[in-house]
């Protein structure tokens, strides 16, 4: 079955962002979703997928802004423990900044956008945890203030949810927020080899 996507319908450019053009935003990469309740399905691979992504954006140049969710004390998502951290594999180096958010869209409350603009590069190379969440709702927001996006599908992870008409897999909930992205917030590639 073939279908329009309502980025073509606007006549948005289909091509995806090189590592060299664009500024990596990597979020919630956090030993949150790699252990206990919030423990995302295939959260490895998607790790280490992200791991690949960002060495070749610091091997390219490029600016690297890394994101987290802080949800308080006492929460899976407390950035002052251990269980809020960003895992050690994507540590942010030195010069990298971390913005901290309290809610799925990265841009809301934070200074992501003066980021952003500050490192002059309209594209944004986007990968992070959960799909469907946070990744999605940063990429909308990324788009409505005019960003491209670019989003990396194998650095990405999500968890099964359970619903009142149906349970969704993992997997099929993480492709359907890809879908959702490529339908109109951005451009979303398999792999990092596609940025080249």
């Amino acid at each position: 079955m073939t279908t329009t996507t309502l980025r073509e319908l606007n006549g948005l450019d289909p091509k995806p962002a090189t590592l060299a053009d664009a500024t990596l935003v990597l979020i919630d990469y956090q030993n949150t979703y790699t252990r206990g309740v919030m423990e995302l399905t295939d959260w490895e691979p998607a790790l280490d997928a992200a791991a690949a992504l960002l060495a070749a954006a610091r091997a390219a140049g490029s600016t690297v802004i890394h994101v987290v969710n802080d949800g308080g004390e006492g929460t899976p998502y407390d950035i002052r423990t251990d269980i809020g951290a960003i895992h050690p594999r994507l540590a942010p180096r030195d010069g990298e900044p971390v913005v901290v958010k309290t809610a799925p869209n990265g841009f809301l409350d934070t200074d992501l956008g003066a980021r952003i603009d500050a490192a002059g590069n309209e594209n944004l190379v986007i990968a992070g945890f959960m799909t469907h969440m946070c990744v999605t709702f940063t990429s909308e927001g990324a788009f409505l203030r005019g960003n491209r996006v670019t989003v990396v599908a194998d650095a990405c992870a999500t968890r099964p949810l359970r619903t009142a008409v149906a349970e969704v897999t993992a997997k099929q909930l993480h492709h359907s927020a890809l879908a959702t992205i490529g339908d109109l917030y951005g451009v979303v590639v398999p792999t990092t080899a596609a940025l080249d």
